[in-house]
C-alpha cells in the first residue's frame, strides 16, 4: 500500500486547515457586521415569517448554523426574542446553511479556488493593516476564504487513492451493502463526525471528498449529510448548558426541529433520493443515482467512469451538485412543514422543560449571562447589557429598603429585617459585580471589533459605579445602625430634609435605569435629566450643610444629631455623584455625541 503516516498527518491538518478557515471567515463577518448584526437579528423578527428570513440571511453571511443558532440562543438568553421568535429563526438557519454547501459544491470541482488562493491573500493580508476596523475584518473574512478552499483542495490530495490502494475498500464495503441497515449506519457516522467539528459544512466536505473518490455510493453520503443535520445541534446545546431555561428550550426546540425532520425522510428515504436525484437531472442534467448504478455495474456509462478508473468531471460535477442539492430539498420541504406548527414547538418544548417555582429575587443568580454563552463574543455583549440592567433594578430596590429603614423605629422588629436585607442584597451586589465584570473580561479576549470593545470598557465602568450605589444604600442602614445605638433621635424637621434629599436621589435612580433600558440610545433628554438632578442633590447638600449649622448654634438640635444627619445627607449626595457616573459611562461609551451639561 502505498499510503504512509504523513500522508494521513497531512490529512488531519488538510482537515484542520478547512475548520480553520470557516472559523476565521466567520468570525471575520461578525466583526464586519458587528452592532448591525445584533440589530437584525433582534429586529427582524416580528412573525415567524420575518424569523425564517431572518435565520436565512444571517446564516447565509456568517456561512455558519451553529454560529447562528448560538446567536438566538444568546438572544433568547438576554430576553431580546422569545422562543416562538427563536424557532422560525432556527427554521431559516437550516435553510441557510446550504448556502455554504452550494460555495463548496460549485467551487470543488468546476474551479479550483485554492489556485488563485494565494492571489486573494496578497490582497487580503494588506488589509489586516489597514486603520479601519471594517477593512481588517474583511481582510480576516477573505483570509478564512482562502484558508478553507486551500483545506479543501488539500483534503482531495491527501486522501487515499483508492483505485490505487483497493485494499483499502475492505473495511469500508463491509458496511455499504447492508442495504437500509448501510443507511443507518452512515447517518450516525455524520452524527458523529459534526458532532467531533461541529460544522456541518465540514461533514459536507468529507463526504463530497469520499463519493468523488468512489468510497462510498451517493445515497450513502446523503446518508452522512442528513446525520450532519443532526449533529450540528451538538454546538448551541453547550452554548445553553449555563444559560437561562429559555434558552435551554431555544436548543432544545432546534434538536427537535432537526431530529423529526430527519426521522421522517429516513421513513421515506428511498422515495425521498429518487426525488433529490429527478431535481439534479432536471437542472443539472445528470441523475448521480446513475453514477452508482454505473460503479456497481448495473450501467455502462462512458461519460461518468474514467477509463483509469473513478469518476469523470462530468459525474464529480453531478455529485457534488446532487449533494448540495439533498439538504437544500430536506431543508426547504422540513421548513415548509413545520413552520405552521411553531405554537405546538413551542408549547412541547415548555411541557418537555417546564418552570421550576423559586423566589430569585433573594437569591444570588445571573440570569442572562454565564460562562458558556462565549462563543460569540460580539453578540455577548447584549447578555452583559441585559443583565446590567437587572443590576441595575435590584440595587434600586436596595435604595427603596434604605430610605424605608431611616423611617423605622429602632425597636421595630422590622428595623432588623430591613437591615439584614440590606446587607445581603449588598453581598450579592458584590457577587455581581464581579461575575459579570468577570464574564466581560472572558467576552474581550475574544475576536471583537473596536466598537465592541469600547462597549466593554464602557460596561466595566458602569457596574463599578452600580456596586458603589449598593455599598451607599447599606451605608445608610449602618448610619442608621449607630445613630440607634448612641440613642440619637431625630426631629420633625430633620425627616422632613432627609425626606426632600431622598425624594431627589430616588428620582435620579429611577432616570438612570430608564437610561438602562435604552442603553445603546438614550434619550437627549433623560442625559440632560440626570445632569440636572444631579446638580439639584448638590445644591440642596450645601443648602442643608449650611442649615444644619445655623440649626446646632440656635440649639434646635444637639450637635451629635447634626453629625448623622449630615451623614445621611452626604451619602444621599454620593449616590447622586454615582447615578451621574453612570450616566457619564453611557453617555460616553455608548453614544456617539450627548448633551454636555
Amino acid at each position: 500500500m502505498d499510503y504512509s503516516i504523513l500522508d494521513f498527518i497531512s490529512l488531519l491538518g488538510s482537515v484542520c486547515l478547512f475548520l480553520y478557515g470557516m472559523k476565521v471567515m466567520s468570525e471575520g463577518l461578525q466583526k464586519v457586521a458587528g452592532d448591525r448584526l445584533r440589530t437584525i437579528l433582534g429586529a427582524m423578527t416580528r412573525n415567524r415569517f420575518m424569523g425564517v428570513l431572518t435565520g436565512i440571511l444571517i446564516t447565509a453571511l456568517i456561512q455558519s448554523s451553529s454560529a447562528s443558532t448560538v446567536m438566538v440562543v444568546s438572544f433568547v438568553n438576554a430576553g431580546l426574542m422569545s422562543l416562538a421568535q427563536a424557532m422560525a429563526v432556527i427554521f431559516g438557519a437550516n435553510v441557510g446553511t446550504t448556502v455554504t454547501t452550494w460555495i463548496i459544491s460549485a467551487f470543488s470541482f468546476e474551479v479550483s479556488i485554492s489556485d488563485y488562493s494565494i492571489l486573494l491573500l496578497a490582497v487580503a493580508v494588506p488589509m489586516l493593516f489597514a486603520k479601519k476596523s471594517t477593512y481588517k475584518s474583511l481582510g480576516e473574512f477573505l483570509i478564512g476564504f482562502c484558508f478553507l478552499f486551500m483545506g479543501l483542495d488539500l483534503i482531495s490530495k491527501y486522501v487515499p487513492n483508492l483505485q490505487a490502494n483497493p485494499e483499502m475498500l475492505t473495511f469500508v464495503t463491509n458496511y455499504t451493502t447492508l442495504g437500509y441497515g448501510s443507511v443507518l449506519i452512515f447517518f450516525a457516522l455524520g452524527i458523529v463526525l459534526t458532532m467531533i467539528a461541529q460544522s456541518s459544512a465540514a461533514t459536507f466536505a468529507i463526504t463530497l471528498i469520499m463519493c468523488s473518490q468512489g468510497w462510498i455510493s451517493f445515497e450513502l453520503g446523503c446518508a452522512i449529510i442528513l446525520g450532519g443535520n443532526i449533529g450540528t445541534t451538538i454546538t448551541p446545546i453547550l452554548a445553553s448548558l449555563s444559560g437561562n431555561l429559555a434558552a435551554k428550550r431555544t436548543a432544545m426546540g432546534h434538536v427537535m426541529f432537526n431530529v423529526i425532520g430527519s426521522i421522517i425522510v429516513l421513513c421515506i428515504f428511498r422515495p425521498f433520493m429518487h426525488l433529490v436525484g429527478d431535481i439534479t437531472l432536471w437542472l443539472q442534467g445528470t441523475d448521480p443515482l446513475l453514477i452508482t448504478a454505473a460503479e456497481e455495474g448495473a450501467m455502462a456509462d462512458s461519460t461518468l467512469l474514467a477509463p483509469a478508473g473513478g469518476l469523470t468531471a462530468k459525474a464529480q460535477g453531478a455529485m457534488a451538485f446532487g449533494l448540495a442539492m439533498f439538504p437544500t430539498v430536506f431543508n426547504a420541504c422540513n421548513l415548509l412543514i413545520m413552520i405552521w406548527f411553531t405554537k405546538l414547538y413551542v408549547k412541547i418544548v415548555c411541557w418537555i422543560m417546564p418552570a421550576r417555582h423559586k423566589d430569585e429575587e433573594e437569591d444570588f443568580s445571573l440570569k442572562y449571562i454565564g460562562a458558556g454563552m462565549l462563543s460569540a463574543s460580539e453578540l455577548n455583549i447584549t447578555q452583559a447589557q441585559k443583565e446590567i440592567l437587572v443590576y441595575g433594578e435590584r440595587v434600586r430596590r436596595m435604595l427603596g429598603m434604605a430610605r424605608e429603614i431611616i423611617h423605622k423605629d429602632p425597636k421595630d422588629d422590622k428595623f432588623s429585617e430591613i437591615y439584614s436585607r440590606l446587607e445581603k442584597y449588598e453581598e450579592i451586589s458584590d457577587r455581581m459585580e464581579i461575575e459579570i465584570g468577570s464574564y466581560l473580561n472572558k467576552v474581550a479576549e475574544g475576536r471583537l471589533s473596536p466598537e465592541g470593545k469600547m462597549r466593554i470598557a464602557g460596561m466595566l465602568r458602569i457596574i463599578s459605579e452600580i456596586e458603589s450605589i449598593a455599598d451607599g444604600c447599606f451605608n445608610v442602614a449602618k448610619t442608621m445602625s449607630r445613630k440607634n445605638q448612641n440613642h440619637v433621635e431625630f426631629n420633625d424637621g430633620i425627616m422632613k430634609e432627609l425626606d426632600r434629599m431622598y425624594d431627589l436621589v430616588e428620582g435620579a435612580m429611577d432616570n438612570m435605569i430608564e437610561i438602562l433600558r435604552e442603553l445603546e440610545t438614550p434619550e437627549d433628554s433623560r442625559v440632560i435629566n440626570a445632569y440636572n438632578r444631579e446638580r439639584e442633590i448638590n445644591n440642596l447638600r450645601n443648602a442643608l450643610r449650611d442649615a444644619n449649622i445655623f440649626n446646632i448654634n440656635n440649639k434646635e438640635y444637639d450637635y451629635q444629631e447634626g453629625i448623622f444627619y449630615m451623614d445621611l445627607i452626604g451619602e444621599g449626595e454620593k449616590l447622586g455623584d454615582y447615578m451621574l457616573n453612570v450616566v457619564e459611562g453611557v453617555k460616553h461609551q455608548f453614544k456617539a455625541a450627548a448633551p454636555t451639561a
